[in-house]
């Protein structure tokens, strides 16, 4: 193992080829971390890290991974990767998600795309929290950051997007329950909004990749007396 990235904070992010995902993986490697740079596809994985290493000056490193969040084997293969490789994991950033579904409505989308959604952006993240959980528990400052929605906060939920509304709900209640499980083994488990972004899920006209990016940041950098268990956009707590 290499002592210079043993000695710097390991992090995972997934869905991490493009937009959001792609940009926290720049950040957190910008802070000098060495960071594991995740896709379903791993082709699309390795251009990925060789665009955002290419002439740059990162501090850390950017590793390529396979990974589907969906795939139980291939998560768990992952885990022991990462543990025969570095021994622990400091940050879990699970940013993988699917359908933003604007055209659909509750009264009449097919369950089946509902599921399909959920297998990606609840079921998911959950399968990755629990294979990365006892590597987590070997950091000095653990963290997992669950990358949500405003759309799915139930204080504001309307009519729309049904599919991902309630996966992003579910999400955050998930991010509750891990919080109050982990707080005794000192793993702060936060979700954040990253506010409407242009990306190619959230479409043009949204803020810069980069401030969405930075509410991830911002829970990965919390000290270790921060919160636990809230929900967050650019360090702000937003109704659940």
């Amino acid at each position: 193992m290499d002592s210079s990235a043993s000695s710097a904070p390991i992090s995972l992010v997934t869905g991490a080829n493009r937009g959001i995902g792609r940009e926290t993986v720049r950040q957190l490697a910008e802070l000098g971390h060495t960071v594991l740079l995740c896709a379903r596809d791993p082709q699309a994985a390795k251009n990925a890290a060789a665009d955002l290493t290419r002439g740059s000056r990162l501090r850390g490193t950017v590793l390529p991974r396979a990974l589907d969040v969906t795939d139980a084997a291939g998560v768990h293969e992952l885990a022991r990767s990462v543990d025969a490789e570095f021994g622990r994991l400091d940050v879990l950033v699970n940013n993988a998600a699917i359908n933003y579904d604007t055209g659909r409505r509750a009264v009449s989308v097919d369950l089946d795309e509902v599921r399909r959604t959920m297998e990606t952006n609840l079921y998911g993240a959950w399968q990755v929290a629990q294979a990365f959980i006892p590597l987590l528990r070997r950091s000095d400052h653990p963290r997992i950051v669950n990358v949500s929605s405003e759309g799915g906060s139930l204080a504001s939920m309307g009519g729309g997007t049904p599919s991902y509304s309630l996966t992003k709900a579910a999400l955050n209640a998930l991010t509750r329950t891990l919080a109050g499980e982990l707080r005794s083994d000192g793993v702060l488990v936060n979700a954040v909004c990253p506010g409407w972004v242009a990306t190619d899920m959230g479409g043009g006209g949204g803020a810069p990749v980069s401030t969405g990016a930075a509410s991830v940041l911002w829970a990965v950098t919390i000290p270790d007396s921060g919160p636990t268990g809230g929900f967050f956009r650019h360090g702000r707590p937003l109704a659940w």
